[in-house]
């Protein structure tokens, strides 16, 4: 098998953030024979493994071997009245995806529309937005270990999915490429999820189905979240935080209208967007590293931030918002 290596690759056009780092080797690979060819061919310590590069900042040149997952493909497996089990090759953008289910009449990610990125690294983050998370129609993923290169299936109750959050990210991070992912869909009638407070305004006066949600979805994501082809990001930098009922009852006894959502175990979900807001950081800027001035979770490159600066501002953000108000952010970007 012959495997077409590059060398000193720019990787601007493959992240969303428009950072202009080089990689020292560089491969695209289609199927399982090639990327298992690569890891066994190249035992390299330094591997980064790239989708859509959408939830990725690079600070600096990588010293070692890029990998991107190209594959292609979405199929039915298995079906009947009700439901239907769908492959999708993890090089799959998962827009994409989402407006397949849409014209295949297929229930369950409409509410995750418009999410920047490749279905591959959907499991890794378990992606959510307005009420609905990956976990929800996960069945199972086809991982290749990478020291073995063996083919593993991780069934939904082996990824150990949380908030923004999997066992890809933890135990196993750095130990497994995601090589496809099939979901459990639903047939009509289909069980709408419309609680997201945004998501019910937006859909007032109209008749709720999968097709009015995606739009309203996207119609809310494009009103609030720059486009990365315009101008470099990588959406959301900042989880929200969760913090105990007692620490919550402190700060609203200081902060009366702070927005709040309740999560499992008495523990409440914060915004991290209105503690940023908060601090007036919506819309500041430091030459061409700053805040998106319609959504304070976003951070941006206005044309030829370098990756450090933007880590800069991240970390100051992130410390005054534990000056502030005690809380510790948590980055949702990974930082290289």
């Amino acid at each position: 098998m012959v495997l077409n290596f590059q060398k000193d690759t720019s990787l601007l056009p493959y992240n969303t953030f428009g950072i202009d780092v080089k990689s020292k080797h560089f491969i695209d690979v289609e199927s399982i024979e090639e990327l298992q060819a690569v890891l066994n061919q190249n035992q390299l310590e330094n591997l980064l493994v790239l989708g859509g590069g959408s939830n990725l900042l690079l600070t600096k040149d990588f010293e070692g071997l890029t990998l991107r997952i190209q594959n292609r493909g979405i199929e039915i497996v298995e079906q009947d009245d009700r439901k239907a089990r769908v492959k999708v090759a993890a090089g799959e953008n998962w827009h994409d995806f989402v407006l397949w289910c849409l014209e295949n009449d297929l229930g369950g990610v409409e509410n995750l529309a418009l999410i920047p990125g490749n279905v591959g690294a959907a499991p890794i983050q378990n992606i959510g937005a307005y009420g609905v998370e990956l976990r929800e129609v996960f069945e199972s993923c086809e991982a290749i270990s990478i020291d073995t290169g063996k083919v593993k299936i991780f069934k939904k109750d082996e990824c150990n999915f949380g908030y923004r959050n999997s066992i890809f990210k933890n135990t196993l991070k750095g130990k497994y490429i995601i090589f496809s992912v099939q979901f459990n869909l639903k047939k009509p009638p289909h069980a709408l999820n419309i609680s997201y407070k945004g998501l019910s305004e937006k859909l007032e006066g109209k008749i709720p189905n999968i097709e009015s949600i995606a739009q309203a979805v996207i119609e809310i994501r494009s009103s609030k979240l720059p486009d990365p082809k315009k101008i470099g990001n990588c959406g959301s930098f900042f989880k929200n935080p969760v913090i105990p009922l007692i620490k919550f009852n402190d700060l609203k006894l200081q902060y009366p209208d702070i927005p709040h959502y309740p999560d499992q175990f008495d523990k409440i979900k914060i915004p991290a967007a209105w503690l940023i807001d908060t601090l007036g950081y919506k819309g500041y800027r430091n030459q061409e590293a700053g805040v998106h001035p319609n959504q304070a979770l976003v951070l941006v490159n206005y044309g030829n931030a370098t990756g450090a600066e933007i880590k800069k501002l991240a970390q100051q953000i992130r410390n005054k918002v534990k000056e502030k108000f005690a809380i510790n952010l948590e980055f949702e970007v990974n930082i290289l």
